[in-house]
C-alpha cells in the first residue's frame, strides 16, 4: 500500500542529520507494516497530481500555523477536501490534525492556556497512552461530521475522526523523547515558558506509546471500506 506523505514543515537543520526529516520519521514509525512512501513537500510547493496518486495520505506536523497566510495553505485545503470527497484514507498529525479540521470547516487558533510540551497522557480506545506533545495551536471548533475520540483537560479535541476515512491526532507519535529533548534545546527557549520546558525535561524518561499509535494508523489505512 502506497502512502503519500504531505510534508508541511521541516525538522530543524541541526537535528536532521540524526533523525531525518519529518517524512523519514513517519516512514520509520510505520516501517515493517507493508507500506511504501512517496513524499510531497507541500510546504515547498510540491503537490501530487490528485487524491488518486496514493492509496492513503498522511499530513505531517509543521512549525507553521494552519491559519497563517502561506501560498501552499489554500491548495492543501482543497486537496484535503478532494481526498475526503473521494473517500481515500487520510491521517493527520499535529498541524495535519489542525489543517484537516480547518479545511473541513472547523477553527484553529492559539490556545489561551498556552503550550503542551513533552510526554502527555491521553485516553485512546480505552487505553491510557503517553505521547509527546509540542503545540500551542488547537482545534477549538469542530467541523461538521467530526467525532471526538480522545481529549484531556488541556486539549479537548486531541483525536478526531470523520466517518471511516479520516483519523487525526494532536500529539506526535513520530517524535521520540530524544527528539523532544532536542526541540527543547533548539526551539523551546524564548518561545515556550521555561517552567514548562523544565517540567517536560524531567519527564523525558517516561515511556511513550508511539508503537501503539503506529499500529492504529496501519489498521486504519488498511481496513476495508465500502
Amino acid at each position: 500500500m502506497k502512502i503519500g506523505i504531505l510534508q508541511t514543515g521541516h525538522a530543524p537543520d541541526q537535528l536532521v542529520e540524526r533523525t531525518g526529516d519529518y517524512d523519514e520519521m513517519f516512514a520509520r514509525l510505520l516501517g515493517g507494516r507493508g507500506f511504501t512512501f512517496d513524499t510531497y513537500a507541500v510546504v515547498d510547493g510540491q503537490f501530487p497530481t490528485g487524491p488518486e496518486a496514493a492509496d492513503g495520505w498522511l499530513i505531517t506536523g509543521s512549525r507553521h500555523g494552519a491559519y497563517e497566510d502561506h501560498p501552499w495553505i489554500a491548495p492543501l485545503e482543497e486537496l484535503i477536501r478532494q481526498i475526503h470527497a473521494r473517500r481515500v484514507p487520510l491521517v493527520g498529525v499535529c498541524f495535519g490534525h489542525q489543517i484537516i479540521a480547518q479545511a473541513l470547516g472547523g477553527k484553529v487558533e492559539k490556545f489561551g492556556q498556552g503550550w503542551a510540551v513533552g510526554p502527555t497522557e491521553y485516553q485512546i480506545d480505552g487505553q491510557t497512552l503517553t505521547l509527546n506533545a509540542w503545540h500551542q495551536d488547537q482545534v477549538t471548533e469542530l467541523p461538521e461530521g467530526a467525532e471526538v475520540l480522545s481529549g484531556n483537560a488541556f486539549c479537548e479535541n486531541a483525536v478526531l475522526a470523520y466517518g471511516d476515512t479520516i483519523w487525526t491526532i494532536q500529539p506526535h507519535p513520530e517524535y521520540d523523547t530524544g527528539f523532544i529533548g532536542d526541540l527543547i534545546r533548539t526551539r523551546g527557549r524564548g518561545v515556550v515558558p521555561d517552567a514548562l520546558l523544565e517540567d517536560a525535561t524531567r519527564r523525558l524518561q517516561d515511556k511513550t506509546d508511539n508503537a501503539v499509535i503506529a499500529d492504529k494508523m496501519a489498521e486504519f489505512f488498511k481496513k476495508a471500506r465500502a
